[in-house]
């Protein structure tokens, strides 16, 4: 696989991962019966593996980074708080700031590949 396709399959899988995120997420929110089909608890964990897979290929081609390993760490950040938002949250307000946590370690894994900054958030002088 060339490192363009992988990169190609690592991003439009990232965004789907992310929309279904979103989407399980509102459904949460709703109470909404949806949540329960069982595509909806396939296909995330198939898109997320064809990620993973992608993104392991991509990291081979550059080493042991330290934006990638901020990734990596975002990466269980954002597992965990998403597990705790759709299943594992108790109280719909625990849930509700485990899903905005979630989005917004999201958004920092994002950064951090765009500009390959683990420290993409800097304070200013």
């Amino acid at each position: 696989m060339s490192y363009t396709l992988a990169k190609f399959v690592h991003v439009s899988a990232v965004a789907i991962t992310f929309a279904l995120f979103i989407l399980r997420g509102l459904w949460m929110l709703r109470d909404a019966p949806q949540l329960r089909q069982r595509w909806v608890r396939v296909i995330p964990h198939v898109n997320d593996t064809m990620l993973l897979v992608a993104a392991l290929y991509l990291a081979s081609f550059h080493g042991p980074q330290p934006w990638i390993l901020a990734k990596a760490a975002g990466l269980l950040l954002y597992i965990g708080l998403g597990t705790v938002a759709l299943h594992r949250g108790r109280q719909k307000s625990t849930r509700t700031a485990a899903f905005v946590a979630a989005e917004c370690v999201f958004a920092y894994i994002v950064a951090v590949a765009l500009t390959h900054d683990p420290f993409v958030v800097r304070p200013t002088r």
